[in-house]
């Protein structure tokens, strides 16, 4: 993606200078493969997995002095902070030329380690999330990394999906989707429930398609590709897989890697919110 020129957003709260950071080694007795495989789990399901990474242990029990952030760290707060410019700027017009109305922009969050957040802690284990009762995405910037070389999802167009999905969430968050999503799930069964959260999950993939479609002048070969492939990767199907256990569609809470992959195509192809109609969707 070609952000050279791109201003970095000026909605971005940095917590990490003065956030936990977790130390090495393997983590509740798991080992790397172990460790591996919990992180995808809980990246992706919305599971806060930091009990079986700690041991039972409870999270937050200790804090480090602050430090200041590493190049790394900085190249990885100008890179998010760079695609929330993009957001803004396509969203902005998106919503005055399809909708008639103003947009609201998040403010983005990050963080190292673990953070608290209105809706919830958030850690390295509950992974990149949007929290409507404040308006902000919580992202630890190390994520990036786990992306490219535990979820095979390499590429810096992979990582700004994942944050063009974060600002989805946003999206429906402003159209009055999530409420009415929220108000149905309490009236549902676990199956039921999962269902909806499904079609909220697949419609933040195709407004990140639609986010997409709009920053054609930014992309590169293979970009599209990298975000189909990280779709693909962190698919509810392909992570119960990865963790050893047989898929079971009833559990699924983000949509199968197929129809990860292709929402984010329809929105991608069709560059407007109407097409991410998920919930008329008879077959998603």
């Amino acid at each position: 993606m070609r952000l050279r020129g791109v201003r970095r957003s000026s909605n971005i709260e940095d917590r990490r200078r003065n956030g936990r950071r977790g130390g090495g080694g393997a983590l509740g007795g798991l080992g790397l493969g172990g460790v591996v495989v919990v992180l995808a789990i809980g990246y992706f399901t919305g599971v806060d997995v930091t009990p079986l990474l700690t041991g039972g242990a409870p999270s937050g029990s200790t804090a480090s002095a602050p430090q200041d952030l590493t190049p790394e760290e900085a190249r990885a707060a100008e890179f998010a902070g760079q695609v929330l410019t993009t957001t803004e700027d396509v969203w902005t017009g998106v919503f005055k030329e399809q909708l008639g109305e103003t947009y609201r922009p998040p403010v983005m969050v990050l963080f190292s380690g673990e953070t608290a957040s209105p809706c919830g802690g958030a850690s390295a284990a509950t992974g990149p999330f949007y929290c409507p009762a404040d308006r902000k995405a919580y992202l630890d910037t190390a994520f990036f990394a786990t992306l490219a070389e535990r979820l095979g999802a390499e590429g810096d167009f992979a990582a700004a999906y994942v944050i063009a999905h974060e600002v989805a969430h946003h999206i429906q968050n402003e159209l009055g989707i999530l409420g009415q999503v929220q108000q149905a799930r309490q009236r549902s069964g676990e199956v039921e429930a999962n269902a909806l959260t499904v079609r909220l999950e697949l419609q933040a993939d195709c407004l990140a398609g639609v986010w997409a479609a709009h920053v054609d002048g930014l992309l590169e070969p293979g970009d599209i590709e990298e975000a189909l492939n990280a779709a693909r990767m962190i698919g509810d199907d392909h992570l119960q897989r990865s963790a050893g256990r047989v898929p079971q569609p009833h559990t699924f809470t983000h949509g199968t890697s197929a129809q990860r992959s292709q929402w984010f195509a329809r929105g991608y192809d069709s560059a407007d919110i109407e097409s991410c109609d998920t919930f008329s969707a008879p077959k998603l």
